[in-house]
């Protein structure tokens, strides 16, 4: 006679598995990586008729290592990306996308809108670098299909931190934009590039981005200032007035902050380590560190009065009197607090060791 306990358990599994089997959805949804599309860069610009104009540099996904640049037009990106997919035999996915670069127009215009669909699709990663074209993007991805079949990875390893990446070249991602729009004390530079002559891209400086829009630029030495601000210098190089070139080691700054009947102050301490690559003359180390002090102290103020004039905060200070001002005050610390901001700094350099020194 059949166990009564063996053919209760037989049942139990049975009516499991047939609850459990329609639930079980599969991989249905999941499409093989030669069924899909994935743009290493997307350009965007603006067309006569003010709609979009998006470019995208696609890696083949076979053994050729050739790309393929398509682009199309449309009223919002969505429905462009839409459209590309339509008319391909893969289907695009942005998830794998590096670098969004868009035009000198479309960036004076603003960003707003295509940051903050960006945000809200998340078809694109927050992280991806964001970057401005000196160029037409039809000339700027015509030269990059034509320096190398690999345009899409020249691009970013021009910006990746273990290639090609320096101090002087800013880095800005997609989440930094969305944040500075919507911040009363921080704005961001992007960097300008456009494709070179002898070199396949070219550093231009970087674009001053006010509320998604581009205000002002700067150079590449002013840059290199910047990141010193942020944080970012290390291993930048600077010419100390032709007589000697150090590396950046290290940095750090500290800041005081206070109001003074309503007039905002602050000082703040650049301390660098740097080295010494090469000399001329025979500079002595008082001598390289009293140019270096006063070379970055200048470039430092300058771009500080050019942006204090434009009301674009780019080295973030208003976030230094975040503790000093209500919130209704920090909605006018661009326009009421920062162009009357008394800043002052202070840079200290020491050099660490002579390791590299070639006297010429």
């Amino acid at each position: 006679m059949d166990n009564p306990v063996i053919i209760r358990n037989a049942l139990k599994c049975f009516l499991m598995l047939a609850v459990l089997v329609p639930l079980l959805t599969g991989c249905w949804d999941i499409k093989d990586i030669n069924h899909r599309s994935l743009p290493v860069i997307m350009g965007i610009s603006l067309t006569e008729e003010n709609q979009y104009k998006v470019f995208l540099d696609i890696p083949a996904t076979n053994e050729t290592s050739t790309v393929n640049i398509v682009s199309d037009t449309g009223d919002t990106i969505n429905e462009i990306i839409d459209h590309i997919s339509m008319n391909m035999e893969t289907q695009v996915d942005l998830l794998h996308l590096k670098i969004v670069i868009v035009d000198k127009k479309f960036a004076r215009n603003g960003m707003e809108d295509i940051i903050s669909a960006f945000n809200r699709s998340r078809d694109i990663s927050s992280k991806t670098l964001f970057a401005i074209s000196d160029q037409g993007l039809d000339q700027f991805f015509s030269d990059m299909a034509a320096k190398s079949e690999h345009s899409g990875n020249i691009v970013y390893d021009f910006f990746e931190k273990n290639a090609g990446w320096n101090p002087q070249l800013a880095d800005t991602r997609v989440w930094q934009m969305f944040r500075s729009i919507h911040s009363y004390t921080h704005d961001v530079i992007v960097p300008i590039i456009r494709s070179g002559k002898s070199t396949s891209i070219e550093c231009m400086g970087s674009a001053i981005i006010k509320n998604g829009r581009m205000t002002g630029r700067i150079g590449p030495d002013e840059t290199l200032v910047a990141n010193a601000f942020y944080g970012k210098s290390a291993f930048g190089k600077v010419e100390v007035m032709e007589s000697a070139t150090v590396q950046i080691i290290s940095n750090r700054l500290t800041h005081h902050s206070w109001m003074q009947d309503g007039k905002p102050y602050l000082r703040s301490h650049l301390r660098l380590k740097v080295t010494i690559l090469d000399s001329r003359g025979h500079p002595t180390e008082e001598q390289i560190n009293e140019k270096l002090e006063e070379l970055l102290t200048l470039r430092l103020n300058q771009m500080f009065q050019e942006t204090q004039n434009e009301q674009a905060d780019i080295l973030a200070l208003g976030q230094f009197f975040r503790n000093h001002l209500t919130r209704e005050q920090l909605r006018d610390w661009r326009t009421t607090y920062y162009p009357n901001l008394d800043f002052k700094l202070r840079v200290t350099t020491v050099i660490e060791n002579r390791g590299n020194l070639k006297n010429l």
